[in-house]
C-alpha cells in the first residue's frame, strides 16, 4: 500500500512538471497522510482541460452514507478496481494524477517496522496513478476524494513492502487523465510496477511515524541507533 508521501516541490516546479497553475500559498510537504487535504491533477470537463485541484485523500464513494468509508480507501489495487463498487465509475470517467516526489514504506523487521522513504534516483517529480469520486452530503455540500492505485513491487520497493503505488511516466499523464477513454483495458497497460532502476530507497528516522510531524526533519536519514 501507501500510506505516506512527500511532495517537497517549489510551485514553480509543480506548474511546470504537471502543466497546472500553482496556488501562490503552495508550500512543500513532508508527510502527507491519508484524510489530508491533497493537489490532485483531474480533467476539469469533458474537453480534457487539466487544473491542480484539491482533495481529500480518502476516495468516498458517491453511494456512501457518510465520510468515513473514506478512511479505508486511501488505495485501490489496480488489478481489481474494475471489479469494486467503489471504484469502478471513477476508473472508468474520474482518473487523475496525484503529484508526489516520494513515499514512504515501513519495512517489518524482528525488532519492528523501520521507515524507508521511497523515491526516483534523481529526486525529481512524478505522479501517482490515482481516481477521484465527489460525494454529496444530505446538507447539500461536496467532497472530492481520491485514492492511490497499486500494483506488484519492483525489486526495489520488494525488499520492503508487498505493494507499491503505481507511478506513471510523464508521457503518459495525458493518456491517464483523458476523459474520453472510458474503458479500463485502454489504460490497463499504465498499472504496472515503475521500473527498478530509476527508484531508490534509503531509510529515514522515526519521526515520519507521528502523523503531526510535516517537516524536513522526517526525510532525514536514521540515526545509528534506530537501525533494526
Amino acid at each position: 500500500m501507501c500510506g505516506r508521501y512527500t511532495l517537497t516541490a517549489s510551485a514553480e516546479e509543480l506548474a511546470s512538471h504537471f502543466w497546472v497553475d500553482c496556488p501562490p500559498a503552495w508550500r512543500p510537504r513532508y508527510n502527507i497522510a491519508p484524510s489530508q487535504p491533497v493537489p490532485v491533477v483531474a480533467a476539469s470537463s469533458a474537453a480534457a482541460t487539466v487544473a491542480l485541484r484539491s482533495m481529500v485523500w480518502g476516495l468516498v464513494p458517491s453511494w456512501a452514507k457518510d465520510l468515513s468509508i473514506g478512511a479505508r480507501l486511501i488505495n485501490a489495487r489496480s488489478e481489481t478496481a474494475a471489479e469494486k463498487p467503489a471504484f469502478r465509475a471513477a476508473l472508468r470517467r474520474r482518473r487523475c494524477v496525484i503529484p508526489a516526489d516520494g513515499f514512504y514504506e515501513w519495512k517489518r523487521t524482528a525488532s519492528g517496522k523501520q521507515p524507508y522513504h521511497v523515491a526516483l534516483k534523481h529526486r525529481g517529480l512524478f505522479g501517482f496513478a490515482g481516481l477521484w469520486e465527489t460525494w454529496h452530503s444530505p446538507d447539500g455540500s461536496e467532497v472530492d476524494g481520491c485514492t492511490i492505485l497499486t500494483t506488484t513491487p519492483n525489486p526495489c520497493v520488494a525488499e520492503i513492502h508487498d505493494r507499491m503505488p503505481v507511478i506513471l511516466d510523464v508521457d503518459h499523464y495525458p493518456v491517464w487523465m483523458d476523459p474520453t477513454v472510458e474503458d479500463p483495458e485502454a489504460v490497463a497497460f499504465l498499472l504496472r510496477p515503475f521500473p527498478d532502476e530509476r527508484m531508490t530507497a534509503r531509510r529515514v528516522g522515526w519521526a515520519v511515524n507521528r502523523v503531526t510531524n510535516d517537516f524536513p526533519s522526517c526525510l532525514e536519514p536514521a540515526p545509528q541507533a534506530e537501525l533494526f
